[in-house]
């Protein structure tokens, strides 16, 4: 794996939390919303991710035959956990039994998730800045 790799695998990393970030955020921004219709209540959603290579740019000059694994989102699913249902018989959207459907987010782990993709991007960035520095002085080696 060559140095370059580096930059595409912390790359698709910082990508794929991108993605892990904004789900959470529309997580928590919709936590609390309500339709009339049950059908349409929002469910949590959460990003599914995969390993997938990055090519070798050392392969093509006839360096190492290795490949980097990067990250790379699959899609996005909904949560299958069943609707959180409240008794609020005075509530405008609630059904003729007086239930009331509200999403299937959980708030704490949506904010764990939160704070565990800031993290794993953060990191990221570190790595980044990790190869930069050394690139820059393997550079100035041959001066």
């Amino acid at each position: 794996m060559s140095l370059l790799n580096i930059f595409d695998v912390s790359g698709s990393a910082m990508s794929a939390e991108t993605v892990r970030l904004n789900t959470t955020a529309s997580n928590l921004a919709n936590a609390q919303s309500v339709t009339s219709n049950f059908a349409d209540t929002y469910r949590a959603r959460h990003p599914v991710f995969a390993a997938h290579a990055v090519a070798d740019t050392d392969a093509a000059a006839g360096g190492d035959d290795g490949n980097a694994l990067g990250v790379k989102v699959l899609g996005i699913v909904e949560s299958s956990a069943p609707l959180t249902m409240r008794y609020e018989p005075e509530h405008p959207l609630a059904n003729e039994a007086g239930y009331v459907a509200y999403p299937n987010v959980n708030v704490v782990q949506e904010m764990a998730d939160m704070i565990s993709a800031t993290r794993a991007f953060q990191m990221n960035v570190e790595v980044l800045n990790s190869a930069r520095t050394l690139a820059e002085r393997v550079l100035t080696l041959g001066q």
